[in-house]
């Protein structure tokens, strides 16, 4: 399920995209950038809606993935 990421707090979002950024495989090519330049280009995804925040149900989880690639049955 989708959360909209505007009904988030502050310190929730901030957490949510913190964890995300810091996770490996968020490498950003070969341009090297800093913590908090990833943390307001995933910022700048979610107001544009090119990202989304999603709530697993089943997996008590909540993760940022690309809204064209969302499927609802997740």
């Amino acid at each position: 399920m989708i959360i909209p990421w505007q009904q988030l707090s502050a310190d929730a979002l901030n957490g949510i995209i913190e964890d995300f950024v810091m996770r490996e495989g968020t490498d950003y090519g070969t341009e090297e950038l800093s913590f908090d330049r990833k943390k307001q280009d995933i910022l700048r995804q979610l107001k544009n809606e090119e990202v989304v925040v999603v709530y697993s149900e089943l997996y008590e989880t909540v993760n940022l993935m690309l809204a064209s690639e969302f499927n609802g049955d997740q």
